[in-house]
């Protein structure tokens, strides 16, 4: 049937079709071959006319390569400023800094921070002299460009490479102003990226002298002031449209480091500062030398201003504190804010003096440089902050920001996560004896091995060891079904809870899981050791640190009430627990590492002693019934010191600062350690005072304090009523204001208010 089908008509005619078909495709295919062989022949043609050869091949080929380059580059750099342009919204120029005014826990006026909203002066009463400074010191071209000033940004790199150092800023005004309204002062490239671009925007969006405007208003000037006229009041006493050439060159040379030139603090460096200014207002072309001699020859003297009246260190963290409230949504919409703090203004005096006297008189010997120091009550109330040495010098606070090593001053955390296990307590006998975790064998201070020994003396003496073997006897604890395991692996469980209970307690830090954590070889902050100590001096609560007792709008009306308004404390330990885990601490300061801590008058201490490797740091971390301190020394560059350990200058430190604090106050018991009957007070009235020891000024107590405040609070309350009112204080009637009954002030107390 098939040889049949092949030879009918039909089949013949699908052959021939077929191969009509093939033939059609295979002239098609050859002569489309033919038409583009043509076309790539006059594309030849034509790009014949565009070769180059020898260097100007070169110099396309780099062109193109540029011009890639540059687009890849132009996209990197859009993508990293597109989160900066977020901020722009419209109504971006309306939003207005904090304005803080900080007062003590006794009211006094203590310092500012952020801007001032009522300060603000016309450009055009500013003085000529005063704009010209700036604009000859910080961006000469600045009505030429486009802000970004690519001229003056190459001669700084120029002058730079010549210098082989920073000698001149490529930052325009714009850029200046960008960052201040928008970024941060972190020197990365993608912060230069997102201000380039946000300089751009500015220039599109307003006018040169707006720009001008915003720059001078919101740039920092030091001291916490932000804007011309809040520095001339603060260096000058007077408002910046009455302040001459010589106040203005000094004015002018903060731009570029407020605190190193700032007038108060540096002088000498302020007035140097102020003689380049004024020359390159020569160099500018808007004075002649003569023009700048009478300035030159009679600098400007600023308004005597003590910097240990400013507690800057306190004050700078207090803001930041104010600044996460009102970001919170706890502080309502006025901007102008006045906060009361918990500042102790005289233990803080005392504190800085402390420090600078014991860097003084045994840094040397000890090869230590810095210090740094958080004073809190239990309740998280922080009553002192010492960050540094010098804060002219450096406002780095070393108290909240820098992370140093704990050593052994962690083992606490370690201690109470084996008493939370229930398989340990004071009384327990440990054994102090080698130990390796994989290839690392810790030592002990000394290198020898104390045996057997109760928990609270291994805690006592800081035997490494015994730390160590308890971050084990915690993973055993916690999870039965580890014992099959290796040691190492059973050693890093038990970390894991340890860690856990450090972060319950306020350590906020990354703690890094290593087989040296249990003896101190995470990093953490000064202000975080005091705040997890407070927990043990407290009873089991965690007590976050806070500045602000109260905060007042620009009204003056109270908008935050830390005890009506803040979250209450939280409870995290069993108290018995942690009235071992003080009753051990205090064997540290008895008889332990820490003897030199030990405070008179009755006032129990409790604490740990932290030294680590090469005596790179060193802490003392203790609390009363009253106040938690925490007490470091160390150097910037992390070099070793000579000897130190956290039983030596820092617990000394600490008694000192301690002593001040608790002069007037009754002593009061810690958890687990009852208090010892005082046979005689060491300095009743009449009695002889030690000479030369710090005396803290009389003050009331804190029943009295309450009183008065509560009354204050009357009086306030009265003078803003209509017609006055009548209150009741504790059965007495007292009537304010000028109703018939007062004739105006007060007339009566009907009773008697005691004070306690």
């Amino acid at each position: 049937m098939a040889d049949d089908f092949r030879n009918s008509p039909t089949f013949r005619r699908l052959a021939r079709l077929a191969l009509a078909f093939d033939a059609w495709l295979n002239s098609s295919v050859y002569e489309l071959g033919r038409a583009g062989q043509r076309v790539y022949s006059g594309f030849q043609t034509f790009m014949e006319r565009f070769h180059v050869a020898g260097w100007r091949r070169g110099a396309v080929e780099l062109a193109c390569e540029g011009l890639t380059l540059g687009l890849g580059a132009s996209i990197v750099a859009l993508t990293l400023a597109a989160p900066a342009f977020r901020e722009t919204s419209e109504d971006w120029l309306k939003k207005q800094e904090l304005a803080v005014t900080f007062l003590d826990r006794n009211g006094q006026e203590v310092g500012r921070r952020g801007i001032r909203h009522d300060d603000s002066v016309p450009l055009d009463q500013v003085p000529e002299h005063l704009i010209q400074a700036a604009l000859a010191t910080e961006d000469r071209r600045f009505f030429e460009h486009f802000g970004i000033d690519v001229i003056g940004t190459l001669r700084a790199l120029t002058v730079n490479a010549r210098s082989d150092g920073v000698v001149q800023g490529g930052s325009s005004i714009t850029q200046q102003l960008a960052k201040n309204l928008f970024l941060s002062n972190e020197r990365t490239i993608e912060r230069k990226i997102k201000e380039a671009f946000l300089a751009l925007w500015l220039e599109a969006n307003l006018s040169k002298r707006e720009i001008l405007k915003l720059y001078l208003d919101r740039a920092y000037m030091g001291a916490g002031n932000f804007g011309v006229q809040a520095a001339s009041a603060f260096y000058f006493g007077k408002t910046v449209r009455e302040i001459t050439l010589a106040e203005a060159a000094m004015l002018a040379g903060l731009f570029k480091a407020p605190t190193k030139f700032a007038p108060h603090i540096n002088l000498p460096a302020a007035r140097a500062r102020a003689n380049d200014v004024l020359n390159n207002m020569v160099e500018a072309g808007y004075l002649t030398r003569a023009q700048v001699h009478a300035a030159e020859v009679n600098p400007a003297t600023p308004v005597d201003r003590h910097r240990d009246v400013t507690p800057d260190w306190y004050l700078d963290w207090a803001y930041e504190q104010v600044k996460k409230m009102s970001a919170a949504g706890k502080l309502g919409d006025d901007r102008v804010l006045t906060v009361r703090t918990a500042l102790d203004s005289g233990l803080q005096k005392h504190a800085e003096t402390v420090i600078e006297d014991q860097l003084r008189q045994f840094g040397p010997q000890y090869r230590a440089r810095q210090s740094a120091v958080v004073v809190m009550e239990p309740t998280g109330a922080v009553r002192a902050i010492v960050g540094g040495r010098d804060y002219g010098a450096s406002q780095f606070n070393r108290a909240t920001d820098a992370l140093r090593q704990p050593g052994s001053s962690f083992k606490p955390f370690v201690y109470l996560t084996a008493l939370l296990t229930e398989r340990f307590k004071p009384t327990t006998i440990v054994v102090d004896s080698p130990i390796c975790i994989g290839n690392w064998c810790p030592q002990n201070y000394g290198g020898s091995f104390a045996g057997a020994a109760p928990l609270s003396v291994a805690l006592a003496k800081s035997l490494n060891t015994v730390a160590v073997k308890l971050s084990v006897s915690i993973g055993e604890a916690y999870w039965p079904k580890s014992r099959g395991y290796h040691q190492a692996k059973i050693a890093e469980l038990g970390r894991s809870k340890i860690i856990e209970t450090a972060r319950r307690m306020g350590l906020s830090t990354p703690l890094t899981d290593t087989v040296s954590l249990p003896i101190g070889a995470a990093e953490v902050t000064v202000i975080d050791m005091a705040t997890a100590y407070s927990v043990f001096a407290n009873g089991g609560r965690k007590a976050p640190p806070y500045a602000a007792i109260e905060v007042m709008n620009s009204h003056g009306d109270v908008i935050f009430r830390h005890d009506r308004d803040a979250e209450p404390l939280q409870h995290l330990f069993n108290p018995t627990i942690i009235g071992d885990m003080v009753s051990m601490m205090h064997k540290v300061v008895e008889e332990g590492t820490a003897r030199r801590a030990q405070l008179e008058g009755g006032h129990k201490a409790a604490g740990k002693t932290g030294t680590t490797n090469s005596y790179k740091d060193a802490w003392f971390v203790g609390f009363t019934g009253h106040f938690t301190a925490a007490v470091w020394y160390g150097n910037d560059d992390n070099s070793d010191m000579n000897n130190m350990t956290g039983g030596t200058l820092p617990a000394q430190t600490w008694r000192e600062i301690m002593a001040y604090a608790h002069r007037g106050l009754e002593p009061k018991p810690l958890p687990g350690v009852p208090l010892a009957p005082v046979a005689a007070a060491p300095a009743a009235r009449g009695s002889i005072v030690e000479m030369g020891a710090a005396q803290r000024p009389a003050t009331l107590t804190p029943r009295s304090l309450e009183s008065l405040e509560a009354i204050g609070g009357l009086f306030r309350a009265g003078r803003r009523a209509e017609g006055g009112v009548t209150y009741s204080v504790g059965g007495a009637l007292a009537h304010t204001g000028s109703g018939p009954a007062s004739g105006g002030g007060v007339r009566s107390l009907g009773g008697k208010i005691e004070m306690r």
